[in-house]
């Protein structure tokens, strides 16, 4: 009788852990939801870009890109190795600042609606793991811009680490030139740099 009680509770608890995980996997995101989440943000700041206005675009869209982007990765990749010759303090500060420009350039960029909508292209998946989503935006006074998303996971999400705007590399022209100013002027010129980019569309 005790044996068949035991039998009885490990059934109800491998049932109620299956279902648990059921619906943990239902509620996890996939790789094209992050971006079209993010993407329907972006036409949403854009649709109430003047009225926003800078600081209250920015404000809007922190959230999205905090979530949506893996900041601390891409700011690790786009100074290269230079990264681990930097100190913990150093790393940190980086991030963070690299994070307001970052949401700086997209506040600057998604500051107007005239009818642009995002449409989805296609979606495959990279030898590592990762993911890229194709996608275009339709801008109806303008050319359309496809832009192409590769995300990895992060844990349990999927997260943005690279935009590739028109067949151009966003993460490769950051490199190119973060690397340059790290290795000739030094960090704190690195940082000076990015806090101008910051400011500059701040001012805009």
């Amino acid at each position: 009788m005790l044996a068949l009680k035991n039998k009885s509770l490990f059934a109800v608890f491998y049932l109620f852990l299956t279902l648990n995980l059921s619906v943990a996997s239902a509620q996890e995101e996939t790789a094209k939801q992050v971006v079209e989440e993010f993407q329907s943000e972006l036409i949403t700041v854009m649709k109430q870009g003047k009225e926003l206005g800078f600081k209250g675009r920015y404000d809007k869209l922190s959230t999205a890109i905090v979530k949506s982007h893996d900041l601390t990765k891409i700011a690790r990749v786009v100074v290269g190795k230079e990264w681990g010759k930097l100190s913990g303090e150093q790393q940190q500060k980086l991030v963070d600042v690299f994070s307001q420009l970052s949401i700086a350039a997209y506040a600057y960029n998604f500051k107007a609606f005239s009818g642009e909508s995002f449409k989805f292209g296609s979606e495959e998946e990279t030898t590592r793991g990762g993911a890229v989503i194709h996608t275009t935006l339709l801008i109806p006074t303008d050319k359309d811009v496809k832009f192409d998303y590769m995300l990895k996971k992060k844990g349990d999400s999927w997260k943005i680490i690279n935009i590739i705007a028109n067949g151009v590399s966003d993460l490769a022209l950051k490199r190119s030139e973060y690397t340059s100013i790290l290795e000739r002027d030094g960090f704190d010129a690195l940082i000076t740099k990015i806090n101008d980019k910051t400011d500059h569309y701040a001012k805009q």
